[in-house]
């Protein structure tokens, strides 16, 4: 697939670049905002693309069909830019994937987006933008996938989840290494398609949690 990455830059992003780009089946287009991150997507194995998520970034679209969306505002912003990159910036992907004709769509998400109100109050923000944006791209049309792990960490990857439309056990990370195998592994795995899921760190090699998804 030719796939376009959007957030490359981003640190679950560069693990997602850098895993397109190790496999065969895969072209991988990375979209960053800075002239100086581009060197590195090129290292990666990556055709850089610059773009912003504020601005027009319609031509980001050409030549690809799938989208892996990764990325987010980060924690030291406010939720001005948590509403202009969360939620607007991941509507504006979705818009311009379906007018490009781009049938598949991964999404980044995050666990609690299902009920944004029910989340601690310093995160309802993030979670309701994360819960917008969820909602348009399940009535956009599109072959999405919707992935929504919890908490993250930069620890090393095991190659290992759980992962089921709702977790009972909500109080576990996971590696973002792991979040971007799923991340990757999801846009060939046809039970994923059309699905919401939450993974957490666990005993299951990712490819065969994705089938019993």
């Amino acid at each position: 697939m030719h796939v376009l990455v959007i957030g490359a830059a981003g640190t679950t992003g560069r693990l997602v670049v850098q895993s397109l780009a190790e496999n065969i089946q895969h072209h991988v287009k990375a979209m960053v905002r800075k002239t100086d991150q581009m060197a590195e997507m090129e290292q990666l194995g990556a055709r850089p693309v610059l773009a912003d998520l504020e601005q027009d970034f319609s031509y980001a679209m050409n030549d690809v069909n799938a989208v892996i969306f990764a990325a987010g505002s980060g924690s030291s912003t406010g939720p001005e830019k948590t509403t202009s990159v969360d939620r607007n910036g991941a509507i504006k992907a979705i818009d311009l994937a379906v007018s490009h004709g781009i049938n598949r769509f991964v999404m980044l998400s995050s666990m609690g987006a299902d009920r944004p109100d029910a989340g601690p109050e310093l995160m309802q923000h993030y979670l309701q933008a994360k819960h917008d944006a969820d909602a348009h791209l399940m009535k956009s049309g599109l072959t999405y996938t919707i992935i929504r792990p919890g908490a993250l960490t930069n620890e090393a990857g095991s190659g290992k989840i759980d992962a089921a439309p709702q977790l009972a056990d909500r109080t576990k990370s996971i590696a973002r290494a792991d979040v971007a195998g799923v991340l990757v592994q999801s846009l060939l795995a046809h039970e994923t398609e059309s699905r919401i899921f939450e993974i957490i760190e666990g005993d299951v090699p990712i490819a065969e949690a994705l089938k019993k998804i």
